[in-house]
């Protein structure tokens, strides 16, 4: 399994490729039809028509790299769109290597802190801390 920083993007190119493009091609449709910048360091992921090969590229400080998945029996559950891009977080992009349907999965309710009492929480912490 692959882990990823939480600041990462995924982009998801919606767009079927031809999987004999390499660094060069990948990075050119990051740029013109995904339309971010491929140098960003955030990752890029690109699935063949028939869903069983999907390569992510990124920028690595000094040079291209690319990770490449091959399934030999199954598919991916690839979201196809004619948009060209969707943003997902990178424990998505986990279950998506991991052939779980995004679609079908549901996120149980969890307790979140209300906006105004997160803020006036943290305030107090601090004045606390500076005393």
């Amino acid at each position: 399994m692959l882990s990823f920083p939480a600041a990462i993007k995924v982009y998801l190119c919606t767009v079927p490729c031809d999987m004999r493009r390499s660094f060069d091609g990948l990075s050119m449709l990051a740029e013109h039809v995904v339309q971010c910048n491929p140098l960003s360091g955030h990752l890029f992921v690109y699935c063949n028509r028939r869903t069983d090969r999907l390569k992510i590229l990124y920028w690595d400080r000094d040079g291209w790299a690319i990770w490449y998945k091959r399934l030999e029996a199954g598919t991916f559950q690839f979201p196809f769109a004619e948009t060209g891009r969707k943003e997902i977080a990178a424990w998505e992009l986990g279950l998506l290597l991991e052939g779980i349907d995004l679609t079908q999965a549901k996120r149980r309710k969890r307790y979140a802190l209300p906006a105004t009492a997160a803020r006036s929480e943290s305030g107090g912490r601090e004045l606390e801390q500076a005393s």
